[in-house]
């Protein structure tokens, strides 16, 4: 890799650095738009003691559930946990730590942590366990509770395309917390489904900026489907 060129060639180089203990910031959204072979890679280093802050944490044996599955989360910051049996064996048994977050301010901690804002104040939570024994004030008359910003030592995401300077664009729903993610991470990878010559993105329609990415890789994805619902005839 040399010069603003951020493609590279392995997820061994991709997630080269990575430690025990780090913070782990996972852009997707139930399976939609998980970066599914970074976090392949993270199981297969083997590193344990993680806190890994994404929305939930995939499903038992596929996503985040793989590094569930082999004990190598400490700490799950999350909203939403219900689609995964181990989540829960592990969480009542002690093994794991849980912070749960309300989903927008989930995305607003990423977001503002990547945009170097240390805390805010937020309506949601407040009068509820989300609150406890968090700073509260009031504005025009309401009360906010002030909630700190999330950084992390790896932020991965999964885009559609990126060119080779490493701005990304999302598709669709698949954009969920992947562009919050990405700019939260001390190092960003991105793994892609192309990757173009620098120009051939149309600069109105990119949702992240190379600025933010470090590593880029194209990968091949299953694009699992969580819940399966269809209608007779």
């Amino acid at each position: 890799m040399s010069g603003f060129n951020k493609v590279v060639h392995s997820y061994e180089e991709a997630m080269a650095g990575l430690e025990d203990n780090m913070t782990i910031i996972a852009g997707g959204f139930g399976l939609c738009g998980i970066p599914e072979n970074l976090i392949n890679q993270i199981e297969k280093s083997g590193v344990t003691g993680l806190t890994v802050v994404s929305n939930n944490c995939g499903i038992d044996n596929f996503g985040l559930g793989v590094l569930l599955r082999d004990k190598q989360i400490k700490k799950m910051i999350a909203s939403y946990v219900g689609e995964n049996k181990m989540f829960e064996d592990q969480l009542l048994s002690g093994e794991l730590e849980v912070e749960l977050t309300p989903q927008g301010t989930l995305a607003e901690k990423m977001r503002a942590g990547g945009a170097g804002i240390p805390a805010f104040y937020t309506a949601t939570g407040f009068g509820t366990s989300v609150g406890d024994g968090k700073e509260v004030k009031t504005f025009n008359g309401r009360q906010y509770i002030l909630e700190e910003s999330i950084t992390g030592d790896f932020a991965i995401v999964k885009a559609w395309k990126a060119d080779k300077y490493g701005n990304l664009v999302f598709r669709h729903t698949a954009q969920n917390f992947n562009p919050c993610a990405a700019t939260a991470g001390k190092i960003t990878v991105a793994e892609v489904e192309e990757i173009v010559e620098p120009g051939e993105l149309d600069p109105t329609q990119i949702h992240t900026p190379g600025i933010y990415v470090n590593r880029v890789i194209q990968g091949t994805f299953e694009k699992r489907i969580e819940q399966r619902t269809t209608r007779e005839g």
